[in-house]
């Protein structure tokens, strides 16, 4: 898995964790529904870390928060 998919698996999570769908997201986290659907569907290949931060204030969690999992845990350096 590569960072594209670890962010929006952890996005998938947290809506699930939150009972948001794509659009209750978008609309709480102020980011817009075509942003959040491209990060989902793999379009936007490196989401900016504003647009992270809107969503992790969506969500009610830091981006510590977001980024502690195990899935980012085991994801390889990109940069050897």
């Amino acid at each position: 898995m590569d960072t594209q998919q670890t962010v929006a698996l952890r996005i998938r999570q947290l809506c699930d964790e939150h009972g948001f769908t794509v659009n209750g997201i978008s609309n709480h986290s102020g980011v817009s529904q075509s942003t959040v659907k491209s990060i989902m569907n793999g379009e936007s290949k490196n989401p900016g870390i504003t647009t992270i931060k809107k969503l992790c204030d969506g969500f009610g969690i830091t981006l510590s928060e977001f980024f502690s999992t195990p899935e980012f845990d085991s994801l390889e350096q990109e940069i050897k």
